[in-house]
C-alpha cells in the first residue's frame, strides 16, 4: 500500500499535465484491452458471482462505453469550465484585475470496487473513468467477492499504462480488508479524494476516516436508498395491473441487488388491496435465485426478519428459500401510512428483492410519508394528468428528496449519458451535488484554481488568450463557443 501510494503521488506530478488528447487515448486503450479479454472476464465473473453470462456481457460493455464517453469528453474539452475576465485598469475606485480559473485534478484517488457490479462500478468503472479522466492516479481496493475478475480487468489497464507510456503509478490494484487496507489507504496524506459504493456502514466510516485527517478529503460515496414509487388514485385505477408487472421485474432484476431497487411503494388506500395483491401474486411466480455473495445473501434474510418482526407490518408474499444459503426470493410487506410515520426504521433498505408496500388514504397521507423520507438515489410518480393536479404538491416534496425522479416509469436502470444524475441527498450519497454516472461525474476529482495577472506563456493552454484549444469558455460573462 505504501509503494502504491508513494508511486500515485509521483505520477501524479506527470499525469495531470497530460493533455486531454493524450488522457483521452489512455481512456480508449483501456476499454479497448478489456474488450480483447471479455470472454476470459466472462468466464471468471459467471464463477465469482453467479451472474448470468447476458449480464456479465452486458456490464463489461457499459464498463468500456463508460471509458470512451469520458475521452470524448476529454476531447472536446471544455469540460474544465474554463473562465475569463480581463482586467479593466481604469476602473474606479480600483483597477480590476484579469482573472481565469478551471477545474484542475485533486491528486490520488482510492477507488472501493462495490460488490454489486464487478465491473461497472469496479476496477475500471465509472469512479476510475471519471478519475483518470480528471488527470488523478487511482489505487484500486479490490472487492473480496470477486477478486479474478478485478486481476483480469487491472492487468488489462496495467497492459493501457504501458502502451500508452504513462507513469507506472498512475494505476494499482490493492487487496485486503477494507477495516485494514481499505482504511490505512483514506488515512494516507498522499491520497486526495475517495469513491466508493457500497453499504452506509462502510461508507460513514469511511467519511469519519476522512474527515479526522489532519487534511481533510472529499468521500464520494453512494451508500443508501429504497428508492419509493408513489402510485396516485388516477394510475391505480386506470393501470394497476400494468403497473404492478412493471414494479415486480423492477422488483426482482438482478436478485433485486440494485441501488435503485424500488423498496418502497406508496399508493392510496381505494383499490390498494387488490394492487398489493396482484403484485404479491406476480412476485411469488418469481423462482429464487443466488445472491452474489454470502455476505449479501445473509444481510437481506437478516433485514427482511428485522422488518417482518416489526407491529404494523404483514407479510403478503415470500418466497421461501434457506436462510443460511446464498439464495433470496422475493419478499412483498404491507403496512399503514400511520404506522409508517410511527416507526422510522421501516424506512430502513433490505437490500435484495423485498419491498414494502404503504397505505396512503388521502393526499396529506401520501405528502406526510414522502416528507419523512431520508435522501434517495431515486423518486417515481404514476400518475395521470388529473393525479398531478390533485396532488400538485408531491413532486416539489420529492425534488428535495431524491438526485432523479421518474415518471410513469420504474427506478432500475441507470443510462449512461450527459443527462443523468445518479447521487442523491444523504444517505443515498454522502454529497448530493454531483453523480457518480455520466461525463459530470468528473468534477468530484477536480478543485477550481484562479490565476491572476498571470502572463499568456505561464497559463494553461485552456486559458490562454487566443483558445488554441477552441474549447467553450466564459469570457467576460459571456459564452464563446470556440
Amino acid at each position: 500500500m505504501e509503494t502504491a501510494c508513494q508511486l500515485a503521488a509521483e505520477a501524479f506530478i506527470e499525469f495531470r499535465e497530460k493533455s486531454g488528447e493524450d488522457k483521452a487515448a489512455f481512456l480508449r486503450t483501456i476499454a479497448d484491452e478489456i474488450d480483447a479479454v471479455e470472454d476470459d472476464i466472462v468466464a471468471r465473473m459467471t464463477e465469482e458471482t453467479a451472474l448470468p453470462e447476458g449480464r456479465c456481457r452486458m456490464e463489461k460493455g457499459r464498463t468500456c462505453f463508460q471509458l470512451r464517453l469520458f475521452a470524448d469528453l476529454l476531447g472536446e474539452g471544455s469540460w474544465v469550465d474554463a473562465r475569463i475576465d480581463h482586467a479593466d485598469p481604469d476602473r474606479a475606485p480600483v483597477p480590476k484585475p484579469d482573472c481565469r480559473s478551471m477545474w484542475r485534478p485533486l491528486g490520488p484517488v482510492v477507488v472501493f470496487c462495490a460488490s454489486n457490479f464487478p465491473l461497472a462500478y469496479s476496477v475500471a468503472g465509472g469512479d476510475t473513468a471519471s478519475a483518470l479522466a480528471s488527470g488523478c492516479p487511482v489505487i484500486i481496493k479490490a472487492h473480496g467477492s470477486h477478486p479474478g475478475t478485478a486481476e483480469i480487468v487491472a492487468t488489462a489497464v496495467r497492459a493501457a499504462v504501458e502502451k500508452c507510456g504513462m507513469p507506472a503509478g498512475v494505476f494499482s490494484l490493492l487487496y485486503g480488508s477494507g477495516r485494514t487496507i481499505g482504511q490505512a489507504l483514506v488515512k494516507h496524506p498522499a491520497i486526495k479524494a475517495v469513491g466508493f459504493t457500497g453499504s452506509r456502514a462502510g461508507g460513514r466510516a469511511l467519511m469519519d476516516t476522512a474527515a479526522a485527517r489532519p487534511e481533510p478529503i472529499p468521500v464520494w460515496a453512494e451508500m443508501s436508498a429504497v428508492n419509493p414509487v408513489f402510485v396516485l388514485p388516477g394510475a391505480l385505477r386506470e393501470r394497476g395491473e400494468e403497473i404492478a408487472g412493471g414494479f415486480v421485474g423492477s422488483l426482482t432484476l438482478g436478485v433485486g441487488q440494485f441501488c435503485t431497487n424500488p423498496g418502497l411503494v406508496i399508493s392510496g388506500t381505494e383499490g390498494r388491496d387488490e394492487f398489493a395483491g396482484r403484485i404479491a401474486s406476480l412476485a411469488s411466480e418469481v423462482a429464487p435465485a443466488t445472491m452474489l455473495h454470502k455476505g449479501i445473501a445473509t444481510a437481506y434474510h437478516g433485514a427482511v426478519e428485522a422488518m417482518t418482526s416489526r407491529g404494523g407490518v404483514e407479510s403478503l408474499a415470500r418466497v421461501e428459500v434457506d436462510s443460511g444459503g446464498s439464495e433470496a426470493g422475493a419478499v412483498v410487506l404491507g403496512t399503514s401510512a400511520e404506522s409508517f410515520l410511527a416507526d422510522q426504521t421501516m424506512a430502513d433498505e433490505m437490500f435484495g428483492p423485498a419491498t414494502l408496500m404503504v397505505g396512503a388514504g388521502d393526499e396529506e397521507a401520501m405528502l406526510a410519508v414522502a416528507e419523512s423520507l431520508e435522501g434517495q438515489l431515486t423518486a417515481t410518480v404514476h400518475a395521470t394528468g388529473e393525479d398531478l393536479e390533485a396532488f400538485g404538491k408531491l413532486i416539489a416534496v420529492l425534488e428535495r428528496k431524491a438526485g432523479r425522479l421518474v415518471y410513469n416509469g420504474y427506478p432500475t436502470g441507470v443510462e449512461v449519458c450527459h443527462g443523468m444524475v445518479h447521487g442523491g441527498p444523504a444517505p443515498a450519497t454522502s454529497d448530493g451535488r454531483s453523480t457518480s454516472v455520466g461525463p459530470r461525474a468528473i468534477t468530484r476529482f477536480t478543485r477550481l484554481v484562479c490565476w491572476q495577472d498571470f502572463p499568456d506563456n505561464l497559463l494553461p493552454e485552456e486559458l490562454k488568450e487566443k483558445n488554441p484549444l477552441g474549447i467553450s469558455r466564459i469570457v467576460d460573462g459571456t459564452r464563446i463557443e470556440s
